[in-house]
C-alpha cells in the first residue's frame, strides 16, 4: 500500500515525485517503459521559455513563468546544466509587426521580465546571422536552455535519494476504486495507493478514462527535428522563433547545452500515440521553414534527425485538477509546450494538493541536491590527471565525439536508477551522441554493460529495452 503512485516517470511525473519526497509519504512511480525519460520529454526542443506566449490568465501563463523562475536555482541544486541566452520572437513582414507588440503585451501581464521589442540595427547586431528579411523582434533576455534528459533523470535520482520508488516496464492496464484507495494493475503485479497522480503524457487520456465517465482526449502532436554538428553550434547565439500560428510557435534555431545546434519543430495532429517516426515531407519543412527567419544555415552539418509527440489537448490548456468522479486521482494532462519550462512548478502544484490532502508537513531530512556524474572533459587536465590516478577507467575514452569515458559509463550503469540500455546509458553520459551516432563506441559500451551487470550479457543488450536487442545470433552457427 502506497500513500501516493505517480504514473508517468517524465519532466512531470519526476518533478511531481521531487517534490512529494518532501514528505514522510510513501512514493511509487510507474513507468511504462524501461527508463524515466522516455516519452515526451526525451525529444523536443530543449528550451526553458519565458512566458510570453501563453494566453494570459492561464494555467498554462501561469506556470511557465513559475517555472522560468526556478529553473536557475533548480539547476544548481541537481547539477545540471542552464543557460540563461535569450530568445527572439523575429518579424519578417512590416504588416505583421503589430504581432510583436501583441505578444510583448501579453508577456507583460504574464509577469515577463525584460521584455523589449528590438529593431533590425540592433537585432542584426545581437543576431548577425539573422535574415535579411528581419524587420523587428520581441527579445525575451529570461529564456533559456536545458538537457531535457540530464533535468528529467536529475529530478527522479533525487526523488529516488528520498525514498521515492520507481518501477520500469510497468505499463498500466487497469485502475479500479477499492474501498478506500485504488488499485493499479500492471503486467507484473498489483499495486495500491490512497492517491493517484496521472502524468502519463500522451497516454494520460487512456489513465484518466480507466476511473472517470467524464472522458478526455489527448491528441498526439508531432514535431520533427535537426540536429547539427558541433561545428555549427555558434551560427545564433539566442533561441530565434518567427511569429507563432495556432498550431505553436513554427520553426526555430536554437544552440544546445551541449554546443550543437537544433532546428524543428514541424506540428502534425496524428493519431498513433508511437508514431515518432520522421519523414521526408516533415524534414523538408523543417529545411524549408527554418531559413525564414536565419540566413546561411549549415544544413550540411546535420548529423541526425529525431520527432517527439507533444500531449496536445483540444484546449489547448494543462489539466491539473482531481478528477470530479474520482477522488483523490489528479490528472497533470495536457502538458505540451512550455510543459518543460513548467515542470518544476507543476511539481510544487501537486504536491500542494497532496500536502493538503494528506495532512502532512516537510520531513526535516529532505535532501534538496544532487550531485551529477563525474564528467572528466570538463575538468582542469590537473583535475583529470588526479581523477585517472585514482580510478585509470576515466583515462579510457570509449565515445571519441564527446570524450565519454569508460568511468562514466560505469557510473551510469550503478547510479541510484541505473541506466540499463545503451539509450540509457546515453542519456546520461552522451555516449553516441555525437558526430558519428554510435557507429564508433556502441560495441564498447555493449561490452560495458553486459560486463557490470550480470542479468545482461551481450545477446540481452538493448538499444531502449523491450524487444530492441542488437545481437540476433552468431553469424557461423546461425546463418
Amino acid at each position: 500500500m502506497y500513500d501516493v503512485i505517480i504514473i508517468g516517470a517524465g519532466v512531470s511525473g519526476s518533478a511531481i515525485a521531487r517534490e512529494c519526497s518532501r514528505f514522510p509519504l510513501k512514493i511509487a512511480v510507474l513507468e511504462k517503459c524501461e527508463d524515466v525519460c522516455c516519452g515526451t520529454s526525451k525529444a523536443n526542443s530543449a528550451i526553458i521559455h519565458a512566458g510570453y506566449d501563453a494566453k494570459e490568465g492561464t494555467l498554462m501563463a501561469k506556470l511557465n513563468v513559475e517555472g522560468n523562475l526556478m529553473m536557475d536555482e533548480l539547476a544548481k541544486d541537481l547539477d545540471i546544466p542552464f543557460q540563461l541566452i535569450g530568445s527572439f520572437v523575429v518579424c519578417t513582414d512590416k504588416e505583421n509587426r503589430d504581432q510583436l507588440t501583441t505578444l510583448y503585451n501579453r508577456g507583460i501581464t504574464n509577469g515577463v521580465p525584460g521584455l523589449r521589442i528590438v529593431e533590425r540595427d540592433e537585432l542584426k547586431e545581437m543576431e548577425p546571422n539573422i535574415s535579411d528579411e528581419a524587420v523587428a523582434a520581441l527579445y525575451a533576455p529570461s529564456a533559456g536552455i536545458v538537457c531535457p534528459f540530464e533535468l528529467n533523470l536529475a529530478m527522479a535520482e533525487n526523488a529516488a535519494e528520498n525514498g521515492v520508488e520507481f518501477y520500469f516496464d510497468s505499463p498500466v492496464e487497469a485502475i479500479q476504486k477499492v474501498d478506500d484507495h485504488y488499485e493499479i494493475q500492471t503486467p507484473n503485479q498489483t499495486f495500491h495507493s490512497k492517491y493517484v497522480v496521472n502524468a502519463a503524457g500522451v497516454y494520460a487520456d487512456m489513465i484518466h478514462n480507466m476511473v472517470s465517465a467524464d472522458k478526455m482526449e489527448i491528441i498526439p502532436r508531432k514535431g520533427e527535428y535537426y540536429l547539427l554538428d558541433k561545428s555549427a553550434g555558434k551560427h545564433v547565439s539566442h533561441t530565434i522563433f518567427q511569429l507563432p500560428t495556432k498550431m505553436g510557435k513554427g520553426v526555430l534555431v536554437t544552440p544546445t547545452v551541449h554546443g550543437n545546434m537544433l532546428v524543428g519543430p514541424t506540428s502534425m495532429d496524428i493519431d498513433n500515440k508511437e508514431g515518432v517516426n520522421t519523414t521526408r515531407k516533415g524534414l523538408d519543412e523543417v529545411a524549408m521553414k527554418s531559413s525564414i527567419a536565419v540566413k546561411n544555415l549549415p544544413m550540411r552539418d546535420v548529423i541526425t534527425s529525431f520527432a517527439g509527440l507533444r500531449a496536445h489537448h483540444p484546449n489547448h490548456e494543462f489539466i491539473i485538477e482531481e478528477v470530479k468522479d474520482a477522488p483523490n486521482f489528479i490528472d497533470v494532462a495536457g502538458i505540451e509546450s512550455p510543459g518543460l519550462s513548467s515542470c518544476p512548478a507543476i511539481g510544487v502544484m501537486v504536491a500542494k494538493m497532496i500536502k493538503k490532502k494528506t495532512n502532512t508537513h516537510e520531513k526535516p531530512d529532505f535532501k534538496k541536491t544532487r550531485k551529477g556524474l563525474i564528467k572528466p572533459s570538463q575538468m582542469s587536465m590537473e583535475k583529470r590527471n588526479e581523477l585517472i590516478q585514482k580510478d585509470p577507467r576515466y583515462g579510457t575514452i570509449i565515445c571519441r565525439c564527446e570524450m565519454v569515458t569508460e568511468g562514466e559509463i560505469v557510473e551510469a550503469v550503478h547510479r541510484i536508477i541505473p541506466a540499463r540500455s545503451l539509450d540509457g546509458i546515453k542519456r546520461r553520459t552522451r555516449a553516441a551522441m555525437g558526430r558519428c551516432q554510435a557507429g564508433f563506441c556502441s560495441p564498447r559500451v555493449m561490452e560495458i554493460l553486459s560486463h557490470e551487470v550480470p542479468d545482461i550479457d551481450m545477446y540481452k543488450v538493448s538499444k531502449s529495452g523491450g524487444h530492441s536487442n542488437f545481437i540476433v545470433g552468431n553469424d557461423k552457427e546461425d546463418l
